[in-house]
């Protein structure tokens, strides 16, 4: 790694999702829960007031795609196939592990994959609202997050409080703030580090079983990472432009997007997508005095593609690329993804509109295309 990008920092992060392995069998070990989950819109404060354990269970690889592709179509978005891929063929201790599996209707591939994970494992799936336009999609996000405590408290013979709740969302709140704060950094210039790198540190909070300690973890890391660039510190030079990514989730295609990016010139300054900044700026009003509306208008603003119209992506884009002095805004589309594949025309559009140049790049996790997305890749950022 070079030496610019303060790897002392970031080093610590990158093996996560292996260490957390090895603490999910702690936890079962003395006798604690774990829920797996897929999506940002899975409230997690819910599962925090019962005592029950988070992580994600989404593939990031194409090791297992041919194993899922004996029960689900080809032509299926490749984080569908992955994530199933990885339990049918038990090799993802996460969900070996988990008590429950928390599914939710963000799209249709993902509803039916549900069906047959559930011949594996004990499946939940949350009813989302998709029109968050409709008067009554709080009272529907409400009435699902009721049903989920209801179903939580039978399963496993505990009672979540509205005083857990409220614990549960402060701290939850304390880690998005965290969270926000390493990733609004980008916005100095240069900025003080590469996306790859503060990916890792966002990434290791899905797969940490101390909530409390990865907030400090990830605070720290702001810390330092900021007293360095006071120090002189310059690991990303001056003259790399300024990208945004939006799109799909990008954990699977990291590498391929992000990485060329930033190994042809540029430097991704802002993450949209779902494990970036998109769901980190929405807070619960622990002041309100319906803690689970609270709960349920946090989440219900998250600007997925799956919501007709899609209002709140719209505007976060327009906000993200003034605040960050984006250059070229890049959209990252999975193959076989229709909402994000259709709505790119409202992204292409309002960069028109901006002025800000626009490129769509569609990819699966396979490594077949890498050499065509690097050679578009930089020829995007010549153009800039």
């Amino acid at each position: 790694m070079d030496e610019r990008r303060l790897p002392s920092i970031f080093e610590e992060f990158s093996d996560a999702r292996k260490a957390g392995f090895l603490r999910a069998k702690e936890v079962k070990d003395r006798g604690g829960k774990i829920a797996g989950t897929f999506c940002t819109f899975t409230p997690n404060e819910i599962f925090d007031a019962a005592g029950i354990y988070t992580v994600s269970l989404c593939g990031t690889s194409d090791e297992t795609v041919a194993a899922a592709e004996a029960d689900l179509p080809k032509n299926l978005c490749p984080l569908i196939k992955s994530s199933y891929g990885f339990a049918v063929s038990d090799k993802c201790p996460y969900t070996y592990f988990a008590d429950l599996i928390v599914g939710e209707t963000t799209c249709d591939g993902k509803k039916k994959m549900y069906e047959l994970l559930g011949r594996l494992k004990d499946v939940y799936v949350m009813q989302l609202p998709q029109a968050v336009d409709r008067h009554y999609a709080k009272d529907q996000w409400v009435a699902e997050l009721r049903l989920l405590i209801e179903a939580l408290e039978k399963r496993f013979g505990i009672t979540i409080t509205e005083e857990a709740l409220r614990r549960a969302c402060e701290e939850r709140n304390r880690q998005r703030q965290a969270k926000t704060a390493l990733m609004e950094l980008q916005k100095q210039t240069p900025p003080p580090a590469f996306a790859r790198d503060l990916y890792a540190v966002m990434d290791s909070s899905n797969f940490s079983f101390n909530q409390a300690a990865s907030t400090q973890a990830i605070e720290e890391a702001v810390r330092k990472i900021q007293a360095a660039y006071d120090d002189g510190e310059r690991p990303v030079p001056a003259s790399c432009k300024r990208i945004l990514v939006t799109g799909c989730p990008i954990g699977g295609v990291l590498d391929k997007t992000v990485g060329a990016i930033e190994s042809s010139g540029g430097v991704v300054v802002c993450l949209e997508n779902c494990g970036g900044i998109k769901p980190t700026r929405l807070m619960v009003d622990t002041n309100r005095p319906n803690i689970l509306e609270a709960i349920a208008e946090r989440y219900l603003g998250i600007g997925c593609a799956v919501m007709a119209p899609n209002l709140h992506r719209m505007e976060l884009l327009r906000q993200l690329t003034e605040e960050f002095q984006v250059e070229g805004i890049v959209e990252v589309v999975l193959q076989a993804c229709h909402p994000y594949s259709v709505e790119r025309y409202q992204v292409r559009e309002l960069s028109r509109k901006l002025g800000i140049p626009y490129l769509c790049v569609e990819t699966d996790f396979s490594r077949s295309d890498l050499g065509q997305l690097s050679t578009r890749l930089s020829a995007f950022l010549e153009m800039l």
